[in-house]
């Protein structure tokens, strides 16, 4: 069965600035806040939710299949994914802009500045689910909120169970919202701060919010993560990295890996596990879509 990945797909330029944000960043005078960040090392990569996620599923052995659309410079990016073995026959190109840009900062504590242009995100909804693929999961990720919203109705319209994944999108949403994609979903994940801000918007916490979902994950970074169910959180520890090189991507290769479990049907603590496993295997790699899984190690799991 197909997991389907409803996102976006990017192109990440990542700047590595060697001192710490906070020396810089003056805390009473963030209302005429004007910084500048010396950053001699560059990269462009491969990004966006829905790419970073597909590339994850594929190296778990999945068959990943985006939901996505790029801009009239994409074309590399799909070359790049059919040469992964990852389908693009769902990723749709918009003649008429740019394919979205994502720009981030890295201190030397690994805290992050990121800019980011939608581009042909923001037509990412004229491109729906489709009807006529064996799809045994899906996840709703970043993406353009139209696209969110409606990905997410013809997903619970068609039965298939997903994840709400509403990462840095979730601003873009108001409670009722929120609320409304909370119910379409099977499941939902959260960094730590996404949590905060998500029950601080609907007006009660975690516990409420996993007896409305067949289970909700908040990840900590390297404290692991809670996986909540019934109101009831298991936490699931960390996976020590071999090295702290690159956050970029850690949260889209730790999705991959919950998508994964669940279309083998694996229990959600399961699936953290070996999310968090890959998580730590992404952060000792620079960029997003360049780490290499083991298959004995996920064997184990």
């Amino acid at each position: 069965m197909s997991i389907l990945i409803s996102g976006s797909v990017a192109f990440d330029h990542i700047l590595e600035f060697g001192g710490h944000f906070a020396e810089h960043i003056l805390p009473g005078q963030l209302d005429k806040l004007s910084v500048s960040f010396l950053t001699p090392q560059m990269r462009s990569d491969y990004g966006g939710c829905a790419g970073n996620i597909a590339y994850a599923v594929r190296q778990l052995g999945g068959t990943a299949l985006p939901l996505a659309t790029v801009g009239q410079d994409g074309g590399h990016y799909l070359e790049r994914l059919r040469q992964l073995g990852i389908s693009t026959e769902h990723i749709a190109v918009a003649n008429d802009c740019y394919t979205a840009q994502c720009t981030i900062v890295t201190d030397n504590r690994q805290n992050q500045i990121t800019a980011f242009h939608p581009g042909a995100m923001a037509q990412a909804h004229l491109n729906p689910v489709p009807q006529d693929k064996p799809i045994g999961v899906a996840i709703v990720s970043p993406n353009g909120k139209e696209a969110m919203q409606q990905h997410a109705e013809q997903l619970h319209a068609a039965g298939i169970p997903f994840v709400f994944d509403p990462g840095q999108g979730m601003p873009m949403f108001n409670a009722e919202e929120l609320q409304r994609l909370i119910d379409l979903a099977t499941w939902t994940t959260l960094n730590e701060y996404e949590a905060l801000l998500l029950c601080e918007k609907l007006g009660y916490d975690r516990a409420a919010l996993s007896r409305q979902l067949r289970g909700l994950v908040v990840t900590l970074a390297e404290s692991g993560c809670e996986v909540w169910r019934e109101g009831s959180c298991e936490l699931v520890p960390a996976v020590a990295p071999a090295a702290v090189v690159d956050p970029t991507g850690c949260g889209d290769a730790w999705r991959g890996a919950l998508l994964h479990g669940l279309e083998q049907g694996w229990d959600l603590a399961r699936c953290a596990r070996l999310g968090n496993y890959m998580g730590a295997l992404k952060v000792a790699h620079r960029g997003p879509q360049n780490y290499q899984v083991d298959p004995a190690v996920v064997a184990g799991y």
